[in-house]
């Protein structure tokens, strides 16, 4: 199957470079690279043309006009822009780890999407972090980490669990199992099916209204948060607008108590239509 990775990323140029590193050094190939670029301004586009050269990735850029956090109409416009049949969701500021791309697509099956986890490394590890470190795999080595901060992150103990063991914490864990902004996939058969994401929701649980008209079309989720990992660096919010936040929580209660799959304000504006 055709693979796609979408990232969301916002005049963070310096952290994007961290992160596409991470995507040079995936075990499973081939997959595209889109970044969906929230009206970033020249230096995003300087370090993606860089990046394309030092990675030999093929990366898409799909940007448009600056007016304020609409990370959910970019994400649209770059599903629509690939032609693959199986899109990971993540974003800008999520260093993969090196078998990232392998275990979405290891667990891909019809009718399903997968909610990965993350890592949260602090602000003196995330600047800290070289291409170097990730290349050469000791950005996720918990011991190096240390070395770089006696509390390197959130959750370290997830770096340090085996293969078999992963998979029994995904079996185990009580966290459901959402569709998260960093770290997310599905088929864009189904995505386009629910009409993609709701432009109307700014900053706060997004993403997560998604999947939740995902599930109200029938489709299953599966936990993989111990097994397909990204390391999230540390950075400023200064788009939370705590109004907007508790419209979105409206939002979602309703996609909830309606049932509803299908958005009027997604990739396709306006009453249900035929498949885009």
């Amino acid at each position: 199957m055709r693979v796609a990775v979408i990232l969301a990323t916002y005049n963070a140029p310096e952290w994007l470079e961290k992160v596409l590193c991470g995507y040079g050094c995936q075990t499973w190939r081939p997959f595209e690279v889109i970044v969906a670029d929230d009206g970033s301004d020249e230096r995003t586009r300087q370090q993606i043309d860089a990046s394309r050269t030092e990675t030999g990735l093929p990366i898409k850029h799909v940007w448009h006009e600056d007016r304020g956090f609409r990370k959910s109409r970019i994400l649209n416009l770059a599903t629509a822009e690939s032609t693959a049949d199986y899109l990971i969701y993540s974003d800008g500021d999520c260093i993969p780890r090196a078998d990232f791309v392998a275990c979405h697509v290891e667990h891909a099956l019809p009718g399903l999407f997968l909610s990965g986890g993350c890592v949260r490394l602090s602000a003196t590890v995330s600047e800290a972090l070289r291409c170097a470190d990730i290349e050469q795999g000791r950005a996720f080595e918990p011991r190096w980490l240390r070395t770089l901060d006696p509390s390197p992150a959130r959750g370290l103990g997830k770096l340090g669990v085996s293969r078999f063991r992963a998979r029994l914490l995904n079996r185990l864990t009580t966290t459901r199992a959402t569709w998260n902004g960093h770290n997310a996939s599905g088929w864009k058969q189904d995505i386009l099916a629910v009409n993609g994401f709701d432009e109307r929701m700014k900053y706060g649980g997004q993403d997560r209204e998604l999947g939740e008209r995902l599930c109200n079309l029938g489709l299953r989720t599966r936990q993989i948060r111990y097994s397909a990992l990204c390391l999230h660096l540390e950075h400023a919010r200064p788009y939370v607008d705590h109004d907007r936040v508790a419209r979105n929580r409206d939002l979602r209660a309703k996609t909830r108590r309606t049932r509803r799959s299908w958005t009027r304000y997604g990739i396709l504006k306006g009453q249900r239509s035929a498949t885009p």
